[in-house]
């Protein structure tokens, strides 16, 4: 039989893509209220995704990743999830003029991975539930981040693995003031 371990809490972090400056910020201040304080953010970088978004998001898309400062369970995201197709469902329709003028993608960082949740299912996603699905998109190894065959583009850049690697620091250095790392 095997044992049963401690499981490390995770960084959890959500990717906010908008066109839109004042809606990223609307919907950063919304997370913020619900998942508490905001430990990193990213500058804006522009989000190419070979055209999938433009017909209902617009064009020159901006995306930031923020990361909450309180490790916590990983075995809420699909909760996470939920919650940001909430939001992103309160601002269609609005003043803005796209079908879907904000996008939220939440997951979460450990010591040896970023996790997406998503809505799409694929052969490498786990079923979590509520139509909700989790994809292992980078992995640490030999200190730099890996990526898959399936990892989407802009996951692949210098940028987001420096943002990773600082979420990776925050939660070492709260893991060493709190529980330690894994133990039984």
């Amino acid at each position: 039989m095997g044992e049963v371990y401690y499981v490390e809490p995770v960084i959890r972090f959500c990717a906010v893509i908008s066109r839109h400056s004042e809606l990223r910020q609307r919907a950063i201040e919304r997370l913020q209220t619900a998942w508490g304080k905001i430990v990193l953010r990213s500058e804006p970088q522009p989000f190419v995704a070979g055209g999938y978004y433009t017909q209902t998001m617009g064009e020159t898309l901006l995306k930031e990743l923020i990361a909450f400062e309180q490790p916590i369970d990983s075995a809420g995201m699909a909760d996470w999830k939920l919650f940001t197709n909430d939001l992103e469902n309160e601002f269609l329709n609005s003043q803005y003029g796209e079908a879907r003028p904000l996008n939220l993608d939440p997951g979460y960082i450990t010591q040896a991975k970023l996790v997406l949740a998503t809505t799409k299912d694929r052969d490498h996603r786990i079923y979590l539930r509520d139509a909700i699905f989790a994809e292992v998109t980078l992995t640490y190894r030999a200190k730099k981040w890996i990526d898959h065959r399936w990892t989407y583009p802009d996951y692949r850049s210098e940028k987001v693995s420096d943002f990773a690697t600082q979420c990776r620091n925050h939660l070492r250095d709260c893991l060493k003031k709190t529980t330690g790392f894994r133990h039984k």
